[in-house]
């Protein structure tokens, strides 16, 4: 009968860390394909008021956003509501060059596409609103859209 003998005591290999890096890259450049970046850093509250009949928007990239709110940091800048065009404060004079300028960014065949979306807060009054909707008109940007979010159905809230 043959006997079985342990020969001195055997470790344990240690753990191929080879493909680790590969690992890491493949899971970094996934997350950075399925990340979106966001547009602008908000400088004024927005809490759209809500709407039962909302349709979203087929091409974001083809929409310039115009926030209109109270400050956030009102100690600094007041409690008067505000006009946000990309990562600044603006006044209602600036759209046409804005609006100037999202055109240029764009191709030529983008252009006839192009919406401006007013992201305004509930509480905002509406005569700032109808200044940048009497803006955009003088400069001939007839698509407008307005940011909401999704109310009850049949309900007065």
């Amino acid at each position: 009968m043959a006997r079985f003998r342990k020969e001195g005591k055997k470790e344990i290999p240690a753990i191929n860390t080879g493909s680790m890096s590969d690992i890491i890259f493949m899971f970094l450049f996934f997350f950075m394909v399925i990340t979106n970046m966001r547009e602008a850093t908000l400088y004024v509250r927005v809490l759209p008021p809500q709407a039962t009949e909302i349709q979203k928007l087929e091409k974001k990239s083809l929409a310039s956003s115009i926030y209109v709110g109270q400050p956030i940091k009102t100690a600094m800048f007041g409690t008067e509501p505000r006009i946000q065009l990309n990562d600044q404060f603006a006044e209602v004079k600036d759209i046409r060059e804005f609006i100037e300028k999202e055109r240029a960014a764009r191709n030529e065949f983008d252009r006839p596409l192009l919406s401006s979306t007013l992201k305004v807060d509930g509480e905002v009054k509406m005569g700032i609103v109808t200044d940048i909707k009497q803006e955009l008109r003088q400069v001939g940007a007839f698509k407008i859209t307005y940011a909401t979010r999704r109310g009850k159905k049949g309900g007065n809230d």
